[in-house]
């Protein structure tokens, strides 16, 4: 690897960063903590192009990680609906009151891991981008970034890590871990690679191979378990009851149909208003949808005409928007 190679990467950088609501230009004034935290956080499992959006509306409602501590828990949650992975929320509520209450935000990358929801790449991407510190921050993109310029097919994270570190330049930890994942994102994609855009084209081991596509290993996907489960439609005077689904578990304290639990069993054969198929991290969900008369457990009737702002997860948004469309296309026929 030449020693120049961070070098080029970070020019690469300031001639082509890309333009994000939570970033500063490179050389640009400190970025805030907090907007750093939250895109962080936000972007766990997620894209760039759904977090852009959602970024903007939460740091214009709550624009510092004050006013999100006094928040009330079903606003945060309302808010993040849509966005998935919604432990996050309930950590990133947690995590904004602990780091008020004790003075600040943190600048280690020892100390951040230690707040609710901070692993170790998201300590390593604020201790770096946030606070200057020289912290080896390794996502995907980076990962694929590392394993392709030294021809690494084993993505083992100490391997991955200490090669990094060894790229890694004095005073540059933050441009230059935006510079890997910019990298990775626009250049060095999984697919439809873009070598001959690439600043590090001429010192990377999977391009000089001729199959960049071997690079890191890809893993066979294990067929995900199904199960299934049944949520209850109760209607009255243009409203539908909802319930919030508690605070632990899958979609903790997230807005709900009422239901059943979900199993590995099919429930009885129905009549469902309509049927909804939704992917989770670790398996696939029926849930159908049916018609009850009374209100179930503790909750609330939400109009429909306001449906949306109720801040429904996917999955129940989806429910809803299937019965109504089921209930649309009858009327019609």
């Amino acid at each position: 690897m030449p020693a120049n190679a961070a070098d080029r990467l970070l020019q690469h950088y300031v001639d082509n960063f890309r333009r994000l609501p939570w970033r500063v230009p490179p050389g640009g004034a400190a970025p805030d903590p907090y907007r750093v935290w939250l895109s962080e956080v936000m972007l766990q499992q997620t894209t760039v192009a759904a977090v852009t959006p959602r970024f903007e509306r939460f740091v214009t409602r709550w624009p510092c990680v004050e006013a999100l501590a006094a928040a009330a828990d079903e606003d945060v949650l309302g808010e993040w609906a849509g966005l998935g992975y919604y432990a996050r929320a309930r950590n990133l509520i947690a995590c904004a009151r602990t780091v008020v209450a004790s003075g600040g935000f943190p600048r280690t990358e020892a100390e951040l891991r230690k707040l609710p929801g901070i692993g170790d790449y998201t300590a390593a991407a604020i201790a770096a981008i946030a606070f200057g510190q020289r912290a080896v921050a390794v996502d995907a993109n980076v990962e694929r970034v590392t394993a392709r310029l030294h021809g690494v097919e084993n993505t083992s994270r100490p391997i991955i890590r200490s090669l990094v570190d060894a790229m890694l330049p004095a005073g540059r930890a933050g441009d230059f871990a935006q510079a890997m994942m910019d990298l990775g994102a626009t250049i060095c994609r999984p697919r439809q690679w873009l070598c001959h855009a690439c600043p590090l084209q001429d010192c990377c081991a999977a391009f000089a191979s001729g199959e960049p596509e071997r690079f890191p290993e890809r893993l066979a996907r294990r067929p995900k378990p199904r199960r299934f489960g049944v949520a209850y439609w109760i209607e009255d005077r243009g409203s539908v009851w909802l319930v919030r689904r508690p605070a632990s578990g899958l979609l903790g304290g997230m807005a709900a149909l009422p239901g059943s639990d979900w199993t590995a069993e099919m429930p009885p054969a129905s009549q469902p208003l309509a049927s909804v198929r939704h992917v989770f991290t670790h398996f696939e969900l029926r849930l159908e949808i049916v018609a009850a008369s009374e209100a179930i457990g503790i909750g609330w009737w939400q109009p429909l005409a306001t449906i949306g702002a109720a801040g429904l997860p996917t999955l129940y948004r989806r429910a809803a928007d299937a019965v109504l469309a089921s209930r649309k296309a009858l009327a019609a026929a």
